[in-house]
């Protein structure tokens, strides 16, 4: 068996801390969802569905590319390479969360979509070969039939209700119904006669 290059340390104090600072530095509209400016620490919280994905198609493309991007220098060129490989299948699937992710689609749009899946979930095991495949990557590769059948993402994804969920949490909540609650149960049969 032939050994293969060896593995290079992604996610290193270095890589947090530019990313960190690629999210406290960036100015971005006021209508995208922030990330906390301390990502990857305990106190930053576990990030939302679509915290990730402003995190995937904004912050993380930015950081990685003055990184590991063309005209960076490393300790060895074999590092620098191996770098920019994993760059570029991380920017395969930027482009298909992008893609999936616009506020239409088309039938060239889907098709990229799927184009760029494919190289990311085929890349993965080249690339990382200690990750093992899950069923996600798979079903990753079923979004563009959805795209095709229903159209962009946005008509039919969950984060209003996920954000909506997690208000109702946040409530303060005894388990009791309270006068209010037992008011409107009592007068709502009434009101519909």
């Amino acid at each position: 068996m032939v050994a293969g290059p060896p593995p290079v340390k992604l996610c290193t104090p270095e890589v947090l801390r530019c990313i960190r600072s690629v999210i406290r530095e960036t100015h971005t509209p006021s209508w995208l969802r922030t990330v906390p400016s301390e990502f990857g620490s305990p106190r930053a919280g576990t990030l939302k569905a679509d915290e990730w994905r402003t995190m995937t198609t904004v912050y993380l493309p930015l950081a990685l590319v003055s990184m590991w991007g063309e005209g960076t220098s490393h300790r060895s060129s074999s590092t620098a390479s191996r770098l920019r490989c994993i760059l570029d299948h991380t920017m395969a699937l930027v482009s298909a969360v992008r893609l999936a992710c616009s506020r239409s689609t088309t039938m060239t749009r889907a098709e990229a979509y799927r184009s760029y899946m494919a190289t990311w979930v085929r890349q993965l095991q080249e690339l990382h070969p200690d990750i093992k495949h899950r069923p996600n990557g798979h079903m990753s590769l079923h979004i563009y039939n959805f795209l095709v059948l229903f159209g962009p993402v946005r008509s039919w994804w969950c984060f209003p209700f996920e954000r909506l969920i997690g208000q109702l949490q946040r409530l303060p909540s005894n388990h009791k119904f309270g006068k209010l609650i037992r008011c409107a149960s009592y007068l709502l049969p009434l009101m519909l006669n």
